[in-house]
């Protein structure tokens, strides 16, 4: 009779429990998710002690290599924390450098241009995949081999569309029209290989770049980039037209020959100025650093930037692969194989240590500059200088060596998830004698396929006996989310295990492996 009585209830109440218990095993197993932080809190601290020794660096070289004015800046964490100048930004007038002054930084204008396609493209205005014909009528049928195919805008942004490499050329071409670029193109493009085969540099790419950003937002390149990316980053000492810039401020350009400086002519800008053109001081410029800086580590705060820092993210990854110099050394002497890739509108280095840096070079007839972060670790580098394709990318690396190693920084470290502080929990548990380990429920369906119960407890057990009694189990080191090792410290030694989990939810044990360490 109660059952009959109370039955919509104990329906009810088993729907209820039923599907409470459905929602905990559905929930978002991401949602625990906590982004990497720096361990130390006085990295700045750190830094500041060695600010005299990076102006000496800087000075050094830049008399050497024959500047006649430089600034630069080191970044911390999006900030701007220490910067300096020197020299002249004006023989003649015997002005001197300043960090306010606006230098032409060549190259490093092309992730201006290419951040400006990932933001039409975040937009829905257009693919990395489209043809460039789709904007550019003019490259229809334009290709090497009649099996080639279609260039992208992608092969645009890095470097593989199989233009030549034209830096002596394409230096020249700063103040040509966009009606002086199509026409060229009319007349057909010399290729040098196919597209999508090989990394080959090529400002005309960009200059293309800067021709389908006008294609589709209805203004110029250059004004895009003023009203979307300048004006946001509140970077109000940047231009694109030396005669735009106060003449106390604008640096003139100069080129080293036969034991003096000769000042070179400024250009105009013009459709190549997509590649090459903008001008602009240290103090503006490392707001755009910052942005590239303050993308990492990914994370679940709100958009604050012109771009999403997913597409910042993507901008800085590596494209089309470069180089492996195996000899390289860094200024101490320090050999270190280093493997080189282009990304969008960037650079991407990994040295022998897995040593993320991301950044670019500008060189032009009169100047030479370079920027350089390093993502993992939050510190960034900028040097600009008034000499024609001054190398100052080879001072930046000194520089930014110098102070990860002198200051002691280590990358960001990556918080263990909750699912494997859990499934370390467990298997400490089953260790060494793997008890019901197969009613535990924390296996993966492969596993017991992979690995016999029987060697599991034979390894474990022999390990165990080297290392004695256990006297504390270590946090777990992890190498992301859903990857990592612990220790296992006991009298006579450690014990090592790693394990991997599968991209279920929740997330299983897949892969394990156990070592004893002397």
């Amino acid at each position: 009779m109660q059952i009959k009585k109370f039955g919509k209830n104990v329906v009810w109440l088993i729907l209820f429990f039923v599907s409470g218990n459905a929602i905990a095993q559905n929930k978002n197993p991401n949602a625990s998710y906590q982004a990497p932080v720096f361990a130390a809190s006085d990295r700045l601290q750190r830094l500041e002690p060695l600010f005299p020794l990076v102006k000496k660096m800087y000075q050094e070289y830049a008399e050497k290599n024959h500047f006649p004015g430089y600034a630069f800046g080191i970044m911390l964490d999006g900030q701007l924390v220490y910067s300096g100048s020197g020299g002249y930004s004006d023989i003649a007038s015997k002005t001197a450098a300043s960090t306010k002054t606006f230098f032409r930084i060549a190259s490093m204008s092309k992730s201006f241009t290419a951040m400006s396609i990932l933001k039409l493209r975040d937009e829905g205005k257009l693919r990395l995949d489209d043809p460039v014909y789709r904007y550019i009528p003019e490259m229809k049928g334009q290709q090497l081999t009649t099996d080639a195919p279609d260039i992208t805008i992608r092969n645009l942004l890095s470097h593989s569309a199989g233009f030549p490499e034209d830096n002596p050329w394409g230096d020249r071409q700063l103040e040509k029209t966009d009606a002086d670029l199509i026409a060229m193109i009319k007349k057909g493009i010399s290729f040098s290989n196919d597209p999508g085969l090989q990394y080959e540099y090529s400002n005309m790419a960009f200059a293309m770049l800067g021709h389908i950003i006008q294609k589709v937002s209805g203004i110029p390149y250059s004004e895009y980039i003023r009203q979307n990316i300048w004006k946001p980053l509140g970077m109000k000492q940047a231009t694109w037209e030396y005669t735009e810039v106060p003449p106390a401020f604008l640096a003139r350009g100069y080129r080293w020959i036969d034991d003096h400086w000769r000042e070179e002519a400024l250009l105009h800008d013009g459709i190549y100025g997509a590649m090459g053109g903008m001008i602009t001081s240290i103090e503006s410029f490392s707001k755009y650093v910052a942005l590239h800086q303050l993308a990492w580590p990914p994370r679940n705060e709100p958009e604050s930037g012109p771009l999403k820092r997913s597409s910042l993210r993507e901008m800085q990854q590596p494209w089309r692969f470069g180089s492996l110099n195996a000899n390289f050394r860094y200024a101490s002497g320090r050999a270190c194989p280093m493997a080189a890739a282009y990304a969008y509108g960037l650079r991407w280095t990994d040295d022998c240590e897995g040593r993320i840096t991301v950044g670019h070079t500008g060189g032009l007839p009169g100047f030479g500059s370079n920027w350089a972060i390093l993502p993992d670790y939050g510190i960034g580098v900028m040097f600009f200088a008034n000499v024609t394709y001054a190398p100052t990318s080879a001072a930046n690396t000194a520089v930014l060596d110098t102070l990860v190693r002198m200051a002691a920084l280590r990358p960001r470290k990556i918080i263990p998830s909750q699912i494997l502080t859990q499934r370390r929990d467990e298997l400490v548990k089953l260790l060494p004698d793997f008890s019901q380990v197969e009613k535990s429920g924390i296996f993966a369906v492969n596993f017991f396929s992979d690995y016999f119960t029987e060697n599991l407890v034979r390894d474990a057990k022999a390990a165990f006996a080297k290392a004695g009694k256990i006297l504390s189990v270590g946090e777990v080191i992890p190498e992301n989310q859903l990857r990592g090792y612990f220790l296992l410290n006991g009298e006579k030694g450690k014990i090592r295990v790693s394990f991997t989990l599968t991209p279920e939810n929740p997330a299983l044990i897949q892969e394990y492996h156990l070592q004893f360490i002397e």
